[in-house]
Order: C-alpha cells, then sequence, then structure tokens
C-alpha cells in the first residue's frame, strides 16, 4: 500500500523526536510487550546466505513454527533459510529448543532467547512459548532494519520471558457490522505480534446473527440480516414497511472451522459469544416465540430499540431452553477451547414484568425478582453447557441474583463487579471499560470518528488488572473490547485497536514493575514502523491536543490543553489563525477565554515542527463541555 508524503514525514519525525539522539550501542530494543528479563550486549548476529534454521524432526508443532519463521526471516532479510535438524560446522544457526527442564515460571508460554554474534538459540517447554519468542526475533528484526543493508541483524542479547497474565484477550463485535474471514484472520495475526492469546468473538447480538446453526437456518437467513443505514448510531431510523434487509452477512460452520484453525496456529484460542438473555433481537427476529411477548420483529439496524423491541429470550419458555441446547450442541463441536461466554448483559426486565406467563412461573418457582429469574436462567444455561463440558463466562451482570455455581465473570462496568466474584471463589477476566474498551474516542472528539465517552492511550497503559485485596490465582486475565456499533469497517477497526492494544498487550504480559509510561512512550515510534510495514491502520491521537473546559466563579470559559506524549509543546492562538512555534505557548495555567472569542487553535510540536494535527475548537462546543 502506497503511503502519502504527509505520513511518510510524521513518521520519520516521531522517529527522530524519540530515537535518533541515542546512539545504536546504547538504545535498548523498543521490544512490546516489555519482557520480563533483558540483558544487553555488544555486537550483532547477521542473517546471510550461510544461516541455517535448526529444528529438531519428529515434531509437527516446530516444523509449523520453522515454516512461519522461515516465511518472517524471508520477508524481513531477503533470505529462506535451510531447515536442518542439528548443528553443522558451516555458517551460523538459529536453533528452535524444546526443554522441558526450562526452569521458567511462564511454563508452556515462556521462554529463553540467547542471541550472540555467531548463534541464536531459542528455547521454551511448549510450542507456545517458542511462538512467543519468535515474534520476538521478529520485531528484533524489524526495530534492527533502518537501512536494506541492516534488515538482517540482530542485537546481541539474553531474554528471558514470560507471561504475567494466563487470558490476554481481544473482543471483536461482528454483529453490530460484519467482518469478513480474511479480516478476521488478519485481525489474529496482528494479535499473535504481541503476544494475545484468547480471540473473544462477539458473534451475536441485537443487529445480527453471525454464526451458521444448521439446526435453525432462519438465524441466518433473517438474523443475519438487516436493512441499510449510515450515521450515527442510535439516531437511525428504524426498518420501514417492505424495505429490504440487504446489510450483514455470517460465517459458515466451514469459514469458522479454518478460523479456528488458522487462530491456533498463531496459539491464540477463539472463544465464542451468543448473548443471552438480553441482546437477543436477532435470533427473536428469526423466531418469534422465543420471546416473552412472541411478536414480529425486524433485525435491529442501530435505531433506538430498547425497551421498545422485546430483545429478551423468555426464562418461562422451555423450548427457549431446547433452543439453546440444539444451538450450543452446534457451537461446542465447532470450538475445542474450554468456554464458551453465554452475555448475561444489560438485560432489560421490562418485558418479564410485563408478561403474565413470566410472572407466574416466577411464582410457582419460588422466584422473587427478575434478578433471581435471570440468575435462574443463567444457572439453566451452565447446566447444558456443563453437560456438553464446556464452562461458561459472562458479563458481570451475572452476579446480580446469584451466580451460576462455576461461572467466570468478565467485569466490565469497572473492577468491582470482578473483585467481589473472586472473593466468592470465581475466576475474573477484568475488562473495566474505563481502561479497556477500544470503541471510545483516542484523543478530543472534535479530531476524532464518531463515537461515545473516551480512552486515552495513557489510561489504557496505567491500570493494574490484579487488584488489591482478593486471592490473585482467580484472576484469569484481562482483554480489551472492540464493540462496532461506530466501527462500520476493517480499517477502523484497526484504527480503533491500536496502538491502545499495544498498550493492554503489555499490561496483560509484563510484570507490573516493568510498566513504564515513560519508557513505553519512547517505543511507539519504532513499533509504528513496523505497524506500516504490517499495513496495519492506527491512532497517532496520543500526540494531538486534547482540550478540557470548565468555568471559574465568574463564568469566564478556560481551557485547559494537554497531550498524553511527554515533552511536546503546544502553542494555540485565538484570532482564528493557525498556531507555530511562534504563537503563544501553552504554559500548564487554564487559559482563560474573553467573551467574543469564536475558537481556539492549538496544536503540539516537537521544536519547530508540528507532530499533531490541528485542533480547531469553537469556543460554543467547549462551554458545552463544561455540562
Amino acid at each position: 500500500m502506497k503511503k502519502s508524503l504527509v505520513v511518510k514525514t510524521s513518521i520519520y519525525l516521531f522517529a527522530l523526536i524519540f530515537i535518533c539522539a541515542v546512539s545504536k550501542a546504547q538504545e535498548k530494543p523498543a521490544i512490546i510487550p516489555e519482557p520480563v528479563s533483558l540483558v544487553q550486549g555488544k555486537g550483532r548476529f547477521v542473517i546471510d546466505n550461510q544461516t541455517s534454521l535448526i529444528i529438531p524432526s519428529g515434531n509437527a508443532e516446530l516444523a509449523m513454527l520453522g515454516s512461519h519463521a522461515n516465511e518472517w526471516f524471508s520477508v524481513l532479510t531477503g533470505f529462506s533459510l535451510p531447515v536442518k535438524n542439528k548443528t553443522t560446522e558451516a555458517g551460523c544457526s538459529i536453533r528452535l529448543l524444546l526443554n522441558p527442564s526450562l526452569n521458567n515460571p511462564g511454563n508452556d508460554e515462556g521462554y529463553e532467547l540467547s542471541i550472540t554474534e555467531h548463534d541464536v538459540k531459542l528455547q521454551a517447554r511448549k510450542a507456545a512459548g517458542l511462538f512467543y519468542g519468535l515474534q520476538t526475533i521478529r520485531q528484533l528484526l524489524q526495530l534492527s532494519a533502518e537501512s536494506k543493508e541492516q534488515c538482517g541483524n540482530l542485537p546481541v542479547v539474553e531474554i528471558i520471558d514470560y507471561p504475567r497474565l494466563k487470558w490476554r484477550g481481544l473482543m471483536l463485535d461482528v454483529s453490530r457490522h460484519f467482518f469478513s474471514k480474511d479480516f478476521v484472520k488478519k485481525y489474529i495475526d496482528d494479535m499473535a505480534r504481541y503476544k494475545f492469546n484468547v480471540f473473544h468473538w462477539h458473534l451475536t447480538d441485537d443487529q445480527g446473527w453471525r454464526i451458521e446453526i444448521k439446526s435453525f437456518h432462519r438465524l441466518t437467513e433473517v438474523g443475519a440480516w438487516r436493512v441499510p443505514r449510515t450515521g450515527q448510531w442510535w439516531s437511525y431510523t428504524p426498518p420501514q414497511k417492505d424495505e429490504k434487509a440487504s446489510y450483514g452477512g455470517y460465517y459458515t460452520q466451514q469459514d469458522i472451522k479454518e478460523v479456528i484453525a488458522y487462530a491456533a496456529e498463531r496459539h491464540i484460542t477463539i472463544v465464542p459469544e451468543i448473548d443471552v438473555p438480553g441482546h437477543s433481537l436477532a435470533a427473536i427476529a428469526a423466531y418469534p416465540y422465543l420471546s416473552a411477548t412472541g411478536y414480529n420483529y425486524a433485525v435491529n439496524p442501530g435505531s433506538k430499540f430498547y425497551n421498545i423491541d422485546d430483545n429478551t429470550l423468555n426464562p418461562a419458555d422451555e423450548r427457549v431452553y431446547a433452543f439453546l441446547d440444539k444451538v450450543f450442541t452446534e457451537v461446542v463441536a465447532l470450538f475445542p477451547g474450554d468456554y464458551v461466554h453465554i452475555g448475561g448483559d444489560e438485560c432489560t426486565k421490562n418485558f418479564w414484568q410485563q408478561s403474565a406467563v413470566v410472572q407466574d412461573f416466577m411464582k410457582q418457582q419460588g422466584i422473587k425478582t427478575e434478578h433471581e429469574l435471570q440468575s435462574y436462567f443463567i444457572k439453566r444455561v451452565e447446566k447444558i453447557l456443563k453437560k456438553k463440558k464446556k464452562k461458561i463466562i459472562g458479563w458481570n451482570e451475572i452476579l446480580e441474583g446469584g451466580l451460576a455455581p462455576e461461572a467466570t465473570v468478565m467485569s466490565w462496568q469497572g473492577m468491582q463487579g470482578g473483585i467481589e466474584a473472586a472473593k466468592q471463589g470465581h475466576q475474573v477476566i477484568f475488562t473495566p471499560s474505563s481502561n479497556t474498551y477500544l470503541d471510545l474516542y483516542q484523543g478530543d472528539p472534535l479530531l476524532e470518528p464518531n463515537t461515545y465517552d473516551m480512552l486515552r492511550l495513557k489510561t489504557a497503559y496505567q491500570w493494574n488488572p490484579v487488584p488489591a485485596g482478593i486471592d490473585s490465582s482467580y484472576v484469569l486475565g484481562g482483554q480489551g473490547n472492540l464493540w462496532s456499533e461506530s466501527v462500520p469497517t476493517g480499517r477502523h477497526a484497526e484504527y480503533m485497536t491500536w496502538p491502545r492494544s499495544l498498550a493492554l498487550s503489555e499490561v496483560f504480559w509484563s510484570p507490573s514493575g516493568k510498566q513504564n509510561w515513560a519508557d513505553f512512550q519512547t517505543k511507539l515510534a519504532p513499533q509504528f514502523k513496523i505497524l506500516d510495514a504490517a499495513q496495519i491502520n492506527y491512532s497517532r491521537a496520543a500526540f494531538d491536543v486534547l482540550a478540557t473546559t470548565k468555568l471559574d466563579q465568574e463564568k469566564q470559559l478556560l481551557v485547559s490543553l494537554s497531550t498524553d506524549v511527554d515533552g511536546l509543546d503546544i502553542y494555540y492562538t485565538l484570532d482564528n489563525t493557525n498556531p507555530d512555534s511562534s504563537s503563544a505557548r501553552y504554559n500548564g495555567t487554564p487559559i482563560v477565554i474573553p467573551k467574543g472569542i469564536y475558537q481556539i487553535r492549538a496544536q503540539s510540536f516537537k521544536g519547530n515542527a508540528a507532530v499533531g494535527k490541528l485542533l480547531i475548537a469553537p469556543c460554543g462546543e467547549l462551554e458545552k463541555r463544561t455540562r
């Protein structure tokens, strides 16, 4: 893909800002996520036409790893390395070794990497550890590639590395907007680069059912399609009479098998989500008997419908559990992992309260509240899946009314739900929206595509997924979530994912003592080069100015300006002209905006060169922010 001159110039400028002043001998490799231990030596290992790849014979997993490694080496160095099963005297070698006795607390995913001027030795207890070690080698090659002549160089280092958390996930919502099988594969590839190991596939919701279920063909014939709409989510008009539902798509079971196999080669487990009992409008549109009202609804296109259309399954109807039993039978036959995510979030209780059948059922069962009724439903679903040898995960709302006996809680409404679940002896995955929701603004809303709320890069980095006050053994891990209401394309999905997922990869993998925001910032420019080479779209909002506001006692507007990235100067104007390095420099004190001023313009600089986008903020818009 060709890059514009402007983009290339900005990338090179970032590199100059952060790395040009440090000599190569002193520069620490900008690896993400940060390894547990890295000791840097002198010299470099050079890959050339005499270098061989040593892989013990008789192991299919290692043979596959060697094939992937050779693909990367060929692209990055121009050399396809001959694969041998033992070291020979001629030339240098890169050795992949399984060492079951390796004393590494990372167990299956840890590795040790030794690079000298004459030899590269990567060893691990399991193939997964070798895979992650290869990702580190891959990064080291790319980080060293300042020119084509240097592209086959590796620095002399000794690395011991293993993950902090077992579950290091990213979620992609394919219900609100359908993403192709090929894009899902690319997304998985990008995850693997940064040592994520769980892909949470949000397959069903109110706006689309994306998985073929052969027992219920209308789930994809009807539930996978909605009327086309473009604009702002929740502002769309509802489906009109006789309007054709032409927007959507779904994955066949063969597609899903292909993606699962693709992910497994990259040591990524896929966890499917079938969201129940709420968020089920696509299923109800296909089979109206599943809801308590029994009304005919269309799949929602992004118009307001909550508490208007009944999107909840009927917990009082045995046909619902028979339906779910058949659906999950087909789901678990596809997905080999231990878990199925069953949602359980944002379930409106209005339609249950209005249903005489549901209310009678509650009385018969001795169920006092609708929260307890949801708990009854979740426990029934857990029993269905337990018979199929699967464990359930649910969003933290499944705590309401009482947890299912063996449920794992994914805590998104802050940390408290997860803390409570851990204290009850349940495993927890922390994914608080304030730190992990990738569909939120990355920078000032005036500079970013429309969405809601905000998650800055710094905020994604600076949090602890293992909170104090609980037994850490119950913390399974952490996860970033990309909901797609405002994410209609694959390129935009990448933009929202990166670089905040670079931050999350380090939060989930690296020891807490190795996580350092100042150091992480220095790694952005080199990593942006890697993302460019992989044709991954990403955001530079961390370099842009964010304006925050308040009113003083005299009701004058006060504007504060900041960037996520440290060490930048911010210049601004109040006379509608574009700022440069000769304009007023922001000194950290809120700017008092005089009456009659129309707008403030601000931009971040390094020296005399602009590094962020120009922010043009009308004062009327800034005043709204004070409310």
